[in-house]
């Protein structure tokens, strides 16, 4: 079975996104472990500031290489880190969640709740934040 251009060109594009978010994940994943392991931090907040610095990461990467926006920064930007915020919540609060009150192993809540980020973020910036115009 073979897939139709459309869906193999949006599949190529989905693994640049992740590969880029693999940046942002090492670092996201780092400031975790730093925070628990030398500040004693919540893992749901080491985990939000990770996720802050590695979506400017991200931004950056994604902006010229997965996307190839024509957009300005300030539009781009803008509707990226909006769809990001919504993404740090939906962090932050599954980490609460799988983590705190499931008791979920760190790194098996951590990777979970990455999967389910990944989705979301490659949506809203496909679909919304980097959408091209339509001439």
């Amino acid at each position: 079975m073979q897939l139709s251009p459309k869906l193999t060109a949006l599949f190529h594009q989905f693994l640049r996104f992740a590969a880029v978010g693999l940046s942002g994940t090492l670092v996201q994943y780092a400031c975790l472990w730093i925070g628990v392991n030398y500040f004693l931090m919540n893992a749901a907040i080491a985990s939000a500031i990770g996720y802050i610095l590695g979506s400017v990461v991200n931004y950056v990467l994604n902006y010229f290489f997965t996307f190839g926006s024509q957009k300005s920064h300030k539009e781009a930007a803008t509707k990226y880190f909006s769809l990001l915020g919504v993404g740090w919540c939906i962090n932050f609060g599954l980490m609460i969640l799988f983590h705190d009150y499931w008791n979920w192993y760190l790194w098996l809540a951590q990777i979970v709740t990455t999967g389910i980020g990944l989705i979301w973020n490659f949506s809203g910036s496909k679909w919304w934040a980097f959408k091209h115009k339509a001439h």
